[in-house]
C-alpha cells in the first residue's frame, strides 16, 4: 500500500473516533498520538494510534482494524465463528450462517462487526452485517461481508 499522505488528527477528530468506538464497541482508546494515513491505491484511510494501525475508515465510518480489535477487545458487535470457519474467514471469505456459533443480538443489518474465533476470542476479520444479529445463527446463507482480514494489505501495513 502506497502512502499518499500522513498527518496528525485534530482533537475534535480524535474525540469523534473515541466516542464512535466507545458507543459502538464499548472500547476505550486512550492514545497519545493519532495520525491519519491516506493511501494512493485504496479508498480506506488508516488511523495510527500511538504508531499502531488501530482504526480504519470503512465508508467514512471509523472502526477498529483486526489488530485494533485484538489490542482493544470489543464488548459488542462481535460475531463468533467455529473452528471450521477460521481458515476461510482468515483468507477473506464472507461469513456463512453454518459457521457462526454466536452473534451479538444488538447487531443490525448494515453494521460493522468484528469476527472472532470461538476458542481464544481472537479477531480474524472485520465485516459488514448482512442480517441482524438475532438472525445470524442458522443453516444457510451469507450473513457477513468480509471487509478486512488477517493477512490482507491493511493487516500487513506498517510504517
Amino acid at each position: 500500500m502506497q502512502v499518499k499522505s500522513r498527518h496528525h488528527l485534530r482533537s475534535d477528530a480524535v474525540a469523534d473516533i473515541e466516542e464512535t468506538l466507545s458507543a459502538a464497541l464499548g472500547i476505550d482508546l486512550a492514545g497519545d498520538s493519532y495520525e491519519r494515513v491516506e493511501f494512493a491505491d485504496s479508498e480506506r484511510d488508516l488511523v495510527l494510534v500511538d504508531g499502531d494501525p488501530t482504526v480504519c475508515y470503512f465508508d467514512d465510518e471509523p472502526f477498529v482494524t483486526v489488530r485494533g480489535a485484538n489490542d482493544f477487545p470489543p464488548e459488542s458487535h462481535v460475531v463468533t465463528v467455529d473452528t471450521g470457519a477460521i481458515s476461510f474467514v482468515s483468507d477473506g471469505a464472507d461469513v456463512m450462517r453454518p459457521g457462526i456459533t454466536e452473534a451479538d443480538p444488538d447487531i443490525q443489518s448494515g453494521d460493522l462487526v468484528t469476527i472472532a474465533e470461538e476458542n481464544h476470542r481472537k479477531v480474524l476479520a472485520i465485516g459488514r452485517a448482512l442480517a441482524d444479529g438475532s438472525e445470524m445463527v442458522g443453516e444457510s446463507g451469507k450473513v457477513v461481508e468480509s471487509l478486512h482480514h488477517v493477512g490482507d494489505d491493511l493487516y500487513e501495513f506498517s510504517i
